[in-house]
């Protein structure tokens, strides 16, 4: 059965509501993405599938024989870009493998590494998982099976390594196992450790281990804490015991920011919202990445069990460009899914399968330039995708709009919307560019197409600001009329009734030494006695005026 996250539930309770309030008798049901036929698709607002453009298309799918090797792939497990280079880590044969990017050919092999000069340890590696490239030059390795991260300089030789850290929070039986690893401008290195669940293992250049960073937070349930409190001893040592989740892998931005994927294989977790699919992590540990999208940022929103496959999509890498944009891999369904520096959904594309552009067994993702690398375990192949012309409007439009180009940003946005009317980041954009040129009520109707609250707000708050500075003369003068008209229609209704009162008028005696107080209370008294004869004349015509009528 289906699984509906319960944000997706109720805006389609909202969506009958509405649909029922104005007659409509048929509502959309779920597309179910798993059965899905589209290659390239997104979510819109109300969580439908909306089918768009390609985004990225397969330039060519590299094997073991086409890349050259005289040894085929063998597990591989790790995917590295740097400068021009790409870096397979051949898990089952000890060794990493790096290519050169051809314009031609696409990838051509330039060398192997296989082992590391002068190591005080074992010289060659044994089953390692990941690399990766400091500002330097020098090449840190995860030798998993040695139980080390390895530090070598451009030309293999050893400089220094990094074992498992004397912690109190580590128990005696700990083994380090070393998974991924990623190195800052500072060469600081961060990694996962297999059967470790602290977090990220932090370590100085020096290789001082600093501590543990970016712990997930272990499941909280209520009803288990209640319990602990009654249960006996025995009973609490056969309950399930809530543990954070390990990271699946790491990546480092530009900026020094790692990105984390964290695997879910709880269904119930990601409909309550409890599981963070992504983080972004600052020096602190602490997660910042943004999530203003009506969705998480966690893959499909909703699944179906077609094919064998079943559950949440689980992320096992995840890279980012230097706009911001960050891709995620799914190796249940087989999917990429790309979002914005705001969490909305960019694209989703790929699937499970033998045909180019899908996959058996996804385990690694990498970028060079906009260009996506995608590492198949199963097949021992790297997939490359290049941006379609779709693709290049979409990231011309977000990069111009990072450099301050809004219009042209919105031009890019408006060739995005001629070739999908459907696809709402382009309506998002436009907006946006509009709204940073001050054009805030053409801002106000691309935000209100897309149920943008959060930018309509800002847009009407700027053009209201706009509005009263054009009109504040008139504002002004409205407002004193408000005023002042009032205020003057009673003061001439009042020199009205002194000037017909005048003559009826009797001044006080000067004897009677009065001030000019007593003196105005003295006149108000004969105007109010003589609106009450005034009143009472009235009164009398009116009565006269029925009887003769009768």
């Amino acid at each position: 059965m289906m699984k509906k996250p319960l944000k997706l539930q109720i805006k389609r309770i909202g969506a009958i509501l509405a649909a029922a309030a104005i007659g409509i008798l048929s509502v959309p049901m779920y597309t179910d993405a798993m059965e899905h036929r589209s290659y390239t698709y997104i979510y819109d607002y109300w969580g439908d599938v909306q089918d768009t453009p390609d985004v990225y298309e397969v330039y060519k799918v590299f094997t073991s024989s086409e890349l050259g090797l005289d040894v085929r792939f063998n597990n591989p497990s790790g995917l590295y870009a740097h400068d021009d280079k790409v870096y397979v880590v051949d898990t089952g044969n000890n060794r990493i493998v790096a290519f050169v990017k051809d314009e031609k050919l696409g990838l051509v092999q330039d060398s192997v590494i296989d082992s590391v000069r002068f190591a005080p340890g074992p010289s060659t590696f044994s089953g390692p998982t990941d690399m990766a490239i400091s500002d330097d030059g020098n090449i840190f390795i995860a030798d998993k099976g040695n139980n080390r991260i390895i530090k070598m300089d451009a030309n293999c030789n050893y400089l220094m390594q990094f074992d498992l850290p004397v912690d109190s929070a580590l128990s005696a039986d700990t083994i380090f196992l070393p998974n991924k690893v990623v190195v800052d401008t500072a060469e600081r290195v961060y990694c996962i450790s297999d059967g470790i669940n602290k977090g990220l293992l932090k370590y100085e250049a020096d290789g001082t281990f600093a501590g543990f960073i970016g712990a997930t937070k272990a499941p909280y349930d209520l009803w288990d804490y209640i319990w602990k409190k009654f249960a006996t001893q025995e009973q609490i040592d056969r309950m399930t015991v809530a543990v954070p989740t390990e990271y699946s892998n790491i990546y480092m931005d530009y900026e020094g920011f790692i990105y984390a994927s964290v695997p879910v294989s709880d269904a119930q977790a990601l409909d309550d919202l409890k599981v963070d699919s992504v983080r972004r992590l600052n020096l602190l540990g602490n997660n910042i990445l943004v999530n203003n999208g009506e969705w998480l940022n966690c893959g499909d929103i909703y699944w179906g069990s077609a094919g064998g496959y079943s559950g949440p999509s689980c992320f096992s890498d995840v890279t980012a460009f230097e706009n911001d944009i960050y891709v995620c891999l799914d190796k249940n369904r087989g999917r990429l899914f790309g979002y914005d520096d705001q969490g909305r959904m960019v694209f989703a594309f790929g699937g499970n399968g033998n045909m180019d552009g899908y996959f058996r067994r996804p385990i690694a993702i990498e970028h060079m330039g906009y260009d996506l690398l995608v590492l198949d375990q199963a097949d021992c192949s790297i997939t490359y995708f290049v941006l379609s012309d779709f693709g290049q409007n979409i990231f011309n439009a977000i990069d111009q709009f990072d450099r301050g180009e809004y219009e042209a940003s919105g031009e890019s946005w408006e060739k995005v919307l001629a070739a999908d009317g459907n696809y709402d980041l382009a309506y998002i954009g436009i907006g946006r560019s509009l709204l940073r040129q001050k054009r805030y009520k053409e801002a106000m109707t691309y935000f209100e197409l897309k149920y943008d609250d959060d930018n309509y707000s800002k847009a009407f708050k700027e053009y209201r600001k706009e509005w009263v500075q054009s009109h504040l003369f008139i504002t002004v003068g409205i407002l004193l009329l408000i005023f002042l008209v009032p205020l003057g229609i009673e003061k001439y209704r009042n020199m009205q009734i002194e000037i017909a009162t005048s003559d009826v008028f009797r001044f006080p005696d000067p004897e009677d030494n009065m001030t000019r107080a007593e003196i105005r209370e003295y006149h108000k008294k004969q105007r109010q006695e003589f609106r009450e004869r005034e009143k009472a004349k009235k009164e009398a015509r009116k009565l006269a005026k029925m009887g003769s009528n009768r």
